[in-house]
């Protein structure tokens, strides 16, 4: 594989995701007390990490919970590449959704499942290497832990990826793999997670079969598994005590908690991924899912995979 990265025509960051939610209140208090930087916008809020003004995500004010768009970045001078890639694919542009504040900028395209997705401008944003794992070193004689209540709020630093449901996984595949040349890093059972041709975490982004698309969370990195546990915790006393975790997926390899916000998707703080450099041949894992999800960890909520967007009851 050529080790120049931009030979290969593939995303190579997220942009956003916009959501609607019918309680907009509510999901400012959520991703504030998550740790995020929350601004409000006319119609909704939008997502920010602290010292960082991109724009991670757009809640925006709707009748229910449900995943507007995706917005997926590439490199500026790629773009009319980009255009003659889709056309070359059979892929026909469509007109941006009303609700998306992107302007004409970029290309809007439909996923099988008729998701929009935005592919625009945009610096690159996912890692180049792997997140630097910082040691704990103190004097023997030190204590290690601070009194309780008195630790600085958790600060994610970026949005790591998102996991979106789906109608059928193996389209999603296909789709994402020619049309947008994300590649897959591995799948189990009715999961699959994709990394960036250009370098990236072990996966940008990832899918789980369900009856329709659908949000089913958005990951935020931190920087230790005390991160994790601190922000955990101040969720908890804030009254989001639903989750799974604190544990350790096989997949990625990432520490994860997960938190559910008020609509059953979810926000996960994430510690220790692998990452995939652009020059990689990657070898995909299909293990069994009994054997894929988390290497440890509390056992998983029976509903933890069910899509609220479609469901009915």
């Amino acid at each position: 594989m050529s080790a120049d990265p931009r030979e290969h025509i593939g995303v190579h960051s997220i942009g956003h995701f916009a959501m609607t939610v019918p309680d907009v209140d509510r999901a400012r208090h959520f991703f504030i007390e998550f740790g995020l930087d929350v601004r409000d916008t006319v119609n909704g809020i939008d997502l920010y990490t602290f010292g960082n003004d991109h724009r991670w995500g757009a809640i925006r004010r709707g009748p229910k919970k449900r995943l507007q768009y995706i917005s997926l970045l590439a490199y500026e001078a790629d773009m009319q590449r980009w255009r003659d890639h889709l056309d070359l694919k059979g892929i026909a542009e469509i007109k941006a959704p009303l609700e998306s504040d992107v302007g004409s900028n970029g290309i809007w395209i439909a996923t099988t499942d008729g998701l929009p997705v935005h592919l625009g401008p945009g610096e690159k944003n996912s890692p180049d290497h792997r997140d630097t794992v910082i040691p704990t070193r103190r004097h023997s004689i030190e204590r290690g832990a601070p009194l309780r209540g008195t630790t600085p709020p958790t600060r994610p630093t970026r949005l790591a990826h998102i996991l979106m449901f789906t109608r059928s996984l193996h389209a999603s595949i296909d789709f994402f793999t020619k049309a947008l040349g994300l590649r897959l890093s591995d799948h189990s059972g009715g999961v699959a997670f994709m990394h960036g041709a250009h370098g990236s975490d072990h996966h940008l982004l990832a899918f789980a079969q369900s009856d329709g698309y659908g949000l089913h969370h958005s990951a935020w990195t931190v920087a230790s598994v005390d991160e994790i546990g601190l922000g955990s915790e101040r969720m908890i006393q804030q009254g989001y005590a639903r989750g799974w975790g604190l544990g350790r997926h096989v997949l990625g390899s990432n520490y994860f908690r997960y938190i559910r916000d008020p609509w059953g998707s979810y926000a996960e703080y994430s510690f220790d991924i692998d990452f995939v450099p652009a020059s990689t041949d990657w070898e995909v894992w299909s293990p069994p899912p009994e054997n894929s999800l988390y290497i440890w960890g509390p056992e998983v909520p029976p509903d933890f995979v069910r899509n609220y967007e479609t469901a009915t009851d």
